[in-house]
């Protein structure tokens, strides 16, 4: 008799509560040892790293009011990406539906900088609602339709986006005063956002991104279409067999996932610059980040809230290091990297269980 033993993977059938709240915190916990392990190769103290990084984030009202607004943008695009991925659409393209958002603003502050402010700020969050969310149907009329993969699709036309917004800010619309850099013309007072007290908080868009978390997070829980996206998601052949609609679903959730991204574009070109500024002036890879915001958060728009504060406190600790230890800019997406692999693997262990069988085998003479 010989003992042969197996490794089986299975998918769990209702994944324990607990499991699915230790996940996330113990793939982030080890994100960063893996880290740490890559600062002591380098010569670096992770733990001076680490409380450099808390300090420049948190340790400071200038540095927990700039965690604040480095995380409005990540919240937008990480609430409208969990909207995307719970219906297993994989949206990369959140980075160039922000920039479209930011550009369609920018066209109507340049054009009609005499309109009310009330007025013009609306309408400009509108355009960029409607501009992202267009965008962002690009990919999903072909996944529907055609079955081209969005993952390649979405990311392809980031780069559409970045080059449009490059070719307006180093042409047609370079502003004449601005001494040959690549920016518009600065908006109106009308098309500028009011901010809180001294800080760069343009509160009316934190105000928005909070609202909207949590009617996606109601949309979701409580509604017909978020019980639909679930099932898609979740089982897409049953989804199908209910007679769910696969293309109605994805053109809608693309609608919200895209026009929120638009929506973060806005905010950053009248609460922030100002103006259009060349594509890295405006965002530093939001979209890329809110990936990482939306999959900490499991795919739960309150938890991108929470998650977006994360992230947003790495971005402006990245800053403090490159200052105080010396380290490229670079080691921010060392970080990010890193945590959405591990994110990744405590998502496959939280959804998915190794067993291991033996089998006793017959000998034949």
């Amino acid at each position: 008799m010989r003992r042969i033993v197996s490794i089986e993977v299975e998918k769990r059938l209702a994944p324990p509560r607990w499991l699915q709240i230790l996940a996330p915190v113990l793939s982030l916990l080890l994100a960063l040892s893996a880290i740490g392990i890559i600062f002591l190769l380098v010569g670096v103290d992770p733990f001076f790293a680490y409380s450099e990084i808390f300090q420049g984030a948190f340790g400071s009202v200038y540095g927990l009011s700039e965690t604040v607004v480095k995380s409005i943008p990540l919240m937008l695009c990480g609430v409208g990406l969990t909207l995307a991925f719970r219906a297993r659409f994989w949206n990369i393209g959140a980075e160039g539906q922000l920039l479209i958002g930011a550009t369609c603003a920018t066209a109507l502050a340049l054009a009609y900088p005499e309109w009310p402010k009330a007025v013009l700020l609306s309408a400009m969050f509108l355009v960029g609602f409607v501009g992202g969310a267009l965008w962002g149907l690009i990919p999903a009329i072909l996944k529907a339709r055609w079955r081209v993969d969005e993952t390649i699709t979405s990311l392809m036309m980031v780069y559409i986006a970045s080059n449009l917004v490059k070719y307006l800010v180093y042409g047609p619309w370079k502003g004449p005063e601005e001494r040959g850099f690549p920016y518009t013309s600065k908006f109106s007072p009308s098309a500028q956002l009011p901010r809180l007290a001294w800080t760069r908080i343009h509160y009316p868009t934190l105000l928005l991104a909070l609202a909207l978390a949590v009617v996606v997070y109601v949309l979701i829980r409580y509604t017909k279409w978020g019980y639909q996206i679930r099932v898609t998601g979740e089982n897409p052949a049953a989804a199908r067999y209910a007679g769910m609609s696969y293309l109605k679903t994805v053109i809608l959730v693309m609608i919200l996932s895209g026009g929120l991204a638009g929506v973060a574009g806005v905010g950053e070109v009248a609460g922030i610059h100002y103006r259009l500024r060349y594509p890295e002036g405006i965002s530093p890879g939001y979209g890329f980040t809110a990936i990482i915001v939306a999959w900490l958060a499991r795919l739960n728009p309150l938890g991108a809230v929470v998650t977006s504060l994360l992230l947003g406190g790495l971005l402006v600790g990245g800053d403090a290091i490159q200052v105080s230890l010396g380290l490229p800019s670079a080691t921010v997406y060392v970080f990010n990297g890193a945590i959405l692999l591990f994110v990744l693997a405590g998502d496959l262990i939280a959804r998915y269980r190794i067993r291991l069988k033996s089998m006793e085998l017959k000998e034949v003479s």
